[in-house]
């Protein structure tokens, strides 16, 4: 980190046809921000210049050429482009998708190096991303094998905190995938997450079933029974707080979420479609279990506004605000185990 503590923050654009430039401009409007964050963007000096003159917002955008040498109270915009992306708003492209990649390359790289201190992720679009060079559904999948971790998706906010056990996996595979093992290990990340990440000493995790109700004692699967209840049951005699199995829709219907820290869902929708309707355009993604901190705001590409000045920050501004929060904690946590 800098001298003056404030976090570095390496962000990387998302998909330059989509609302991505909008909503870093948007967020770095308020000046107060660079109080804590000294920004650096991973993308082309020009293409921000141009995005605040068609959308009408000011930022103090520089051009930064010394990684190690950020300005202060500016949005420091390094060049990973030889040149600027010729944007065309809403559209689908492949080469959009390829842009996208270099700066989460770029980005990444710089976290790397320790020239950053936290990544924050703009939006990208899954399929347009897909090249002979990048075969990942998503940020969580490339960072995994980038930072050689086993990461964790989490969904944040204050109120709710939602983790997946599996995340962009067909739903077909689904059952075949979660092994004891595997769902164990999600546990015990979390767990750990919300100890090193949260500062919750003593976490309290529900777990979700597989199956609807969870099976209704094997009348509908047999898989909440047999593999889920045995590994929460182990877990608590040795001391976890976990429980469940929980009938999904009836844990978010009656808030019984309130009671916990967090929530174990078993695949993505059934975490992230009672997440989104919770806390949608306020929630948080975070990738946990990696050494590195990586958060990216709770929506997508949003083609159909882009660059209509529709897109709202405020989720963008959030995963900003948790990755240094995140940040703070561990060094808290690291010299408390000192």
């Amino acid at each position: 980190m800098l001298k003056s503590n404030k976090i570095r923050v390496g962000i990387s654009v998302g998909d330059p046809n989509g609302i991505g430039f909008e909503i870093i401009l948007k967020t770095f409007q308020n000046k107060k921000i660079y109080d804590f964050f000294i920004p650096i963007v991973f993308a082309h000096p020009k293409n921000f210049i141009e995005e605040q003159k068609k959308l009408g917002i000011l930022t103090n955008v520089c051009s930064l050429t010394n990684l190690k040498k950020p300005n202060d109270g500016k949005l420091n915009i390094v060049s990973t482009w030889n040149k600027p992306f010729s944007i065309s708003y809403g559209i689908e492209s492949s080469k959009a998708g390829s842009f996208a990649i270099s700066s989460l390359e770029a980005a990444t790289l710089a976290l790397k190096k320790g020239l950053v201190d936290v990544l924050v992720t703009a939006p990208i679009h899954k399929k347009n991303i897909q090249s002979e060079d990048f075969k990942f559904p998503g940020h969580t999948d490339y960072l995994n094998q980038e930072f050689q971790g086993e990461s964790l998706m989490f969904m944040i906010t204050d109120k709710l905190k939602v983790a997946l056990a599996s995340d962009h996996i067909p739903l077909r595979d689904i059952t075949s995938y979660l092994t004891a093992e595997r769902i164990e290990n999600k546990i015990l990340l979390l767990e750990k997450s919300l100890k090193k990440d949260f500062g919750i000493l003593k976490p309290k995790i529900a777990v979700l079933g597989i199956n609807p109700h969870s099976g209704d004692h094997g009348v509908i699967g047999k898989e909440d029974d047999n593999l889920i209840s045995p590994l929460i049951k182990k877990l608590f005699e040795r001391g976890k707080m976990v429980f469940g199995p929980f009938a999904a829709d009836g844990f978010f219907g009656n808030r019984s979420y309130q009671e916990f820290d967090a929530v174990l869902a078993m695949y993505h929708d059934q975490g992230l479609i009672p997440f989104k309707t919770i806390s949608f355009g306020e929630g948080v993604n975070f990738t946990a279990g990696l050494d590195h901190i990586r958060t990216s705001p709770d929506h997508g590409t949003a083609l159909d506004i882009a660059g209509k000045g529709k897109a709202n920050p405020n989720s963008f501004y959030n995963a900003i605000n948790q990755a240094r929060l995140i940040f703070l904690k561990r060094r808290e946590f690291k010299n408390l185990k000192q």
